[in-house]
């Protein structure tokens, strides 16, 4: 049987072990916090904090909200129900390139759930997958304000608008190489 500070101390290492850098960047952010004892005044920092750890690591992986938790003294499903809560965050790696589906009322009545059966085809993933070889991650969105433009996809800060489901392939052909 271990002592908690000692599945705490775990945690750290894992990831330390996995990710040096990476780790080493996200203590040194918690660690620059105004924390405390007080669990209602460190919860303030949990979302800059999973913000933070996700530009970071690319994702939310479990080691990295352990390390949160305990830096932050916030339960693990807290946590957890924050990032599944928010359409922002992920615990899942991402693909290099993450193309959004817009299926807000415009976009959908216009078509958009073809264009995601497409991609979901020509990637062979489904929504909120990433590709085997890490290269696309496929997301669908509610709304990104470009309705004039329905149906809308973004891949990374690229807006692609009236796609059709033969625009597909080009779209995907950009960012093969």
């Amino acid at each position: 049987m271990s002592c908690d500070c000692c599945k705490k101390e775990k945690a750290l290492e894992k990831l330390m072990r996995l990710e040096p850098e990476k780790t080493s960047q996200l203590v040194a952010f918690i660690d620059s916090l105004p924390l405390g004892q007080d669990v209602d005044v460190n919860r303030g920092h949990l979302i800059e904090t999973l913000h933070k750890a996700q530009g970071i690591f690319g994702y939310l992986p479990q080691e990295v909200q352990q390390v949160i938790s305990e830096r932050l003294k916030i339960t693990r499903s807290e946590i957890y129900g924050v990032i599944s809560f928010y359409s922002y965050f992920t615990d899942k790696p991402i693909g290099r390139h993450k193309i959004s589906v817009c299926c807000g009322t415009a976009c959908f009545v216009k078509g958009s759930m073809r264009i995601v059966d497409e991609f979901k085809k020509q990637l062979n993933v489904q929504e909120g997958e990433t590709t085997a070889d890490l290269k696309f991650f496929l997301n669908v969105l509610r709304c990104v304000g470009a309705c004039s433009l329905a149906p809308v996809v973004m891949v990374d800060d690229q807006v692609y608008g009236k796609v059709t489901p033969e625009m597909v392939s080009e779209i995907l052909a950009k960012y093969r190489d």
